[in-house]
């Protein structure tokens, strides 16, 4: 029975989301003859009753096929407004534009607010994770995260010359919200001396006996300082503390200025926040395998009819549980005790406690 199949990316884009239209929409025209239109601009795309015509060589160039290495999405996408307060709006434009099935790729607050327009319009979900933060429960990928822990890396690597040569210590503040899992990552592979995560409690007076130690006894006049933008300031450091947990203040700031307080302003320190670069870029290639094999095997889980289901990538196999399990255990952080952690100690790594 062919199929008209609708397919949209929501939330903060990142590399590999051109990469799962690719492959959905090759497999889906190839294998099944089924007709794939995308949805611009996710929910937004589906309350104004829009659709894209997708086919194998929409988007050709003279016979070059750009979704494979695009950053961003071709279909846009959103991660702002009340979504659910436009529900009834949502589920008709859902109606007229006539689907069989539905591909979400997303992070986990908008996979959860795609999830429950769903179940209030009976719709048939097949849910693909992304994210740079890698907060996506019951799955070791996600797409966009490789590319963004090769970005920073990238960053880290550029600003080590440059600390090395003013005996400077450079603070880097990436991404991550609530999880370190991004810090952490590359922190480890960028050879940080220190990494700030919001899962693991650490000191100032701590994160500055480290730096002390790297000057004093092992002659280390400079310092890579990896911090997570969603860590807190420790209360026993600053008395005001609660005025520095909202997102707008910014921690690499944060930890710059107490660095500075505890050496009596003999450490020279500067700031790097990474922002959205840290979005951009050309998809490595492990998120370009991850977002095919996800795309190929959506259209599949469409084709055998099961339906309410988020793909995940385990022990090197691509397989689905139900979305609701997912979001019952989302976010997925950083364990304090995890094996990364305690491979960043043994390296000689701050990472609190």
């Amino acid at each position: 029975m062919k199929k008209r199949i609708g397919i949209l990316t929501s939330g903060g884009d990142c590399p590999g989301l051109n990469c799962v239209i690719r492959a959905a929409v090759s497999h889906a025209t190839r294998t099944y003859d089924w007709e794939v239109v995308g949805i611009p601009y996710s929910t937004q795309g589906l309350l104004e009753g829009k659709t894209v015509p997708l086919s194998i060589h929409g988007w050709d160039l003279r016979g070059i096929d750009p979704l494979l290495n695009m950053g961003g999405t071709v279909l846009g996408s959103i991660n702002k407004g009340d979504t659910l307060g436009s529900a009834n709006e949502i589920l008709a434009g859902y109606e007229a534009i006539g689907l069989d099935a539905l591909i979400a790729v997303g992070g986990d607050g908008s996979l959860n607010i795609i999830h429950q327009l769903a179940v209030l319009g009976n719709w048939n979900l097949v849910a693909i994770p992304k994210t740079i933060d890698h907060d996506v429960a019951l799955t070791e990928r996600s797409i966009g995260f490789d590319t963004a822990v090769n970005t920073v890396v990238d960053a880290i690597n550029r600003l080590t010359f440059t600390a090395a040569s003013h005996d400077r210590v450079m603070i880097i503040e990436v991404m991550g919200r609530t999880a370190g899992h991004l810090a952490l990552y590359s922190g480890i592979a960028g050879g940080a001396d220190v990494i700030l995560l919001p899962e693991v409690p650490y000191t100032i007076q701590g994160l500055c006996n480290h730096l002390t130690e790297l000057r004093e006894r092992w002659q280390r006049k400079f310092a890579i300082v990896v911090v997570a933008e969603g860590i807190f300031p420790c209360s026993k450091d600053i008395d005001d503390a609660d005025n520095c947990t909202t997102a707008k203040c910014g921690k690499g700031q944060y930890i710059a200025e107490q660095i500075a307080n505890c050496s009596n302003h003999l450490i020279d320190t500067r700031v790097s926040v990474l922002g959205h670069i840290q979005r951009g870029g050309i998809p490595s290639a492990l998120d370009r395998l991850t977002a095919t094999m996800f795309g190929k095997v959506a259209v599949d889980l469409i084709a055998q009819e099961k339906y309410d289901q988020m793909l995940a990538w385990q022990n090197g196999r691509v397989v689905n549980f139900p979305i609701q399990d997912v979001i019952d255990k989302n976010p997925s952080l950083v364990n304090p005790h995890g094996d990364l952690v305690q491979t960043a100690r043994s390296l000689g790594i701050y990472v609190g406690e």
